[in-house]
């Protein structure tokens, strides 16, 4: 594919935020919900990883602050195997960070940020990805699918928020279904259905 590098350096937060938001779309959800849905999933996981690594302590809400939470109509969305907090707006969902919907907007312009002139070459190679499954195929294989290209980082608080390489070509053979990382064989294709006989 000529006009794009074929890896970049990048920490991971930005490359989960996309593929969850690829994945959410390819799930058929609209690419602003999409957008939020990825958002919400990176948070998760670094908040995951922070807990485990010892950068975050857990968050104890008292039962009386709890109780005083606002109300308005709340549910989980599962992508990438996270179970994301999400609520219906008038402009559609949107996933939930601490206690608001998430702007889709401000998440565009976070992934701009921080994949420069490379977001629409890896935005495209992600969709090609996404399109090998059928969605209930994808929503099993995402996670996956991510370990396989996510940067490689350091262990610990030495990879926290460390850059890594995102290895374009590796996406595109595991879009083709010749390509792991590692060694790993990918997870299965989507099931296509057998051809009808007339």
């Amino acid at each position: 594919m000529a006009g794009r590098a074929a890896s970049l350096s990048i920490n991971r937060a930005p490359v989960l935020t996309l593929w969850a938001a690829v994945v959410a779309e390819r799930l058929g959800f609209g690419r602003d919900e999409a957008l939020t849905l990825g958002r919400a999933v990176a948070g998760l996981n670094a908040q995951s990883k922070g807990r485990r690594i010892g950068v975050f302590k857990p968050h104890e809400e008292k039962p009386k602050e709890a109780r005083e939470k606002d109300r308005g109509e709340r549910f989980l969305v599962e992508v990438c195997g996270r179970d994301v907090p999400a609520v219906s707006t008038p402009d559609g969902l949107r996933a939930v960070s601490a206690g608001k919907p998430i702007d889709p907007e401000a998440v565009e312009q976070y992934l701009e940020g921080a994949f420069g002139d490379d977001l629409a070459a890896v935005r495209a190679a992600m969709r090609r990805l996404a399109r090998r499954y059928a969605p209930a195929d994808l929503a099993r294989a995402a996670y996956p699918l991510y370990e396989q290209f996510r940067p490689a980082v350091p262990a610990g608080k030495r990879g926290w928020g460390a850059k890594g390489v995102l290895d374009l070509d590796l996406i595109g053979r595991l879009a083709a279904g010749t390509g792991s990382a590692g060694g790993r064989p990918g997870p299965p294709p989507a099931t296509r259905p057998a051809a009808r006989r007339s």
